[in-house]
């Protein structure tokens, strides 16, 4: 409600002082973002207002189900939709030039030495999606999607998804033109796969509004966690006993990203191991990523707590045969500094100091 207040009070003085007369936005499922929205509608009832679905594959009106009808889980939802073909994109509009007085991007420094390169800007991003699909990298996207780290091992796609620099319709175009050039295969198949998940959970937002951030879920379902302050802090500051989770969470908060199954594996932990309650540690990501993503971030930490879409009620990740797997040589866990530490609670729940035994 804060975060909100101070957006349209920032919204007000930029429609007072630059006289405007139409407002253009990308549809958002977010609950709060739909409440701006209409507060804005209600505070300024002369001014046009356009809303577009630019973020999305397919608008209500395409879609072979209510958004009210919407599956509690994703494979029936993609069952439905998947031989579909979204609308094409439109062709780039021609903008004006840009007002004077807008800060140049040179202007502004990272704070960070781990600097990870994300494009800025729709040129840059179209850039980087040709420059993907010129790569023999969507042909083997299954078998590298799920790594930590390396070259072309994910798509990258989600920070310009997620800044609006890029529409999931443009990247089905450029994949659909890899097919035909390249040939299809299952890795291809599964960048698309991807597209229909964040595709799903935007809809889940959309259709569920506020109870995606209750503790008890879509479900109705009370977790057995809790908070617990001190699990929780060392938790983010990577300082837990898995060593692989630190590194994740290093990185994390060094760069602003980390992959999907790095996500699942710090997700599953702060909800399991540390039996956190979901929504801080959906917060905390939130926080830091520069590609979040309201929709898929808190569904997917739903989905881990098994409070959401999962069929299954929850996934719970068995961190050392994750590391087996994905991190056997520890250059993952050595690179992100992420050494185990011993003891896990020095406090109880409330922060009362715990006896040494």
């Amino acid at each position: 409600m804060l975060r909100n207040t101070a957006q349209l009070k920032a919204l007000t003085e930029i429609i007072h002082t630059q006289q405007v007369t139409h407002i253009g936005r990308a549809a958002h499922p977010g609950f709060d973002e739909q409440k701006l929205w209409l507060k804005l509608q209600d505070n300024f009832p002369y001014i046009q207002y356009v809303s577009a679905y630019s973020s999305t594959l397919f608008e209500p009106d395409t879609l072979p189900l209510k958004i009210s009808e919407l599956p509690p889980s994703f494979t029936p939802f993609r069952k439905a939709v998947e031989e579909i073909e979204p609308k094409s994109p439109i062709a780039t509009a021609t903008l004006p030039p840009r007002p004077k007085r807008v800060l140049d991007l040179a202007e502004f420094k990272a704070n960070s030495s781990y600097n990870i390169k994300v494009a800025a800007g729709e040129a840059q991003a179209q850039q980087q999606l040709q420059q993907y699909f010129q790569t023999d990298a969507a042909l083997k996207y299954k078998e590298t999607r799920n790594a930590l780290f390396g070259e072309h091992f994910s798509t990258r796609f989600s920070p310009i998804l997620a800044s609006g620099a890029i529409s999931p319709r443009q990247i089905k175009q450029s994949l659909t033109q890899f097919e035909l050039q390249r040939g299809a295969n299952e890795s291809t198949y599964w960048i698309w796969f991807e597209l229909l998940w964040r595709e799903y959970f935007y809809w889940y937002a959309l259709k569920h509004q506020h109870t995606l951030f209750c503790f008890s879920g879509v479900k109705a379902k009370t977790p057995k966690t809790s908070f617990y302050p001190e699990r929780f802090l060392k938790w983010c500051q990577g300082r837990t006993p898995s060593a692989l989770v630190n590194a994740i969470m290093h990185e994390l908060t060094k760069t602003g990203w980390i992959s999907n199954r790095a996500r699942q594996i710090a997700a599953s932990y702060c909800v399991n191991e540390l039996q956190l309650d979901w929504r801080y540690g959906a917060a905390f990501f939130e926080q830091h990523l520069i590609d979040y993503d309201v929709a898929a971030n808190w569904g997917n930490w739903q989905y881990i707590a098994g409070v959401g879409a999962d069929p299954r009620g929850g996934r719970h990740f068995n961190i050392t045969k994750q590391q087996a797997l994905f991190d056997p040589d520890g250059e993952y866990i050595k690179l992100w500094q992420g050494e185990a530490t011993l003891q896990l609670d020095s406090q109880d729940h409330v922060g009362w100091p715990l006896e040494d035994n």
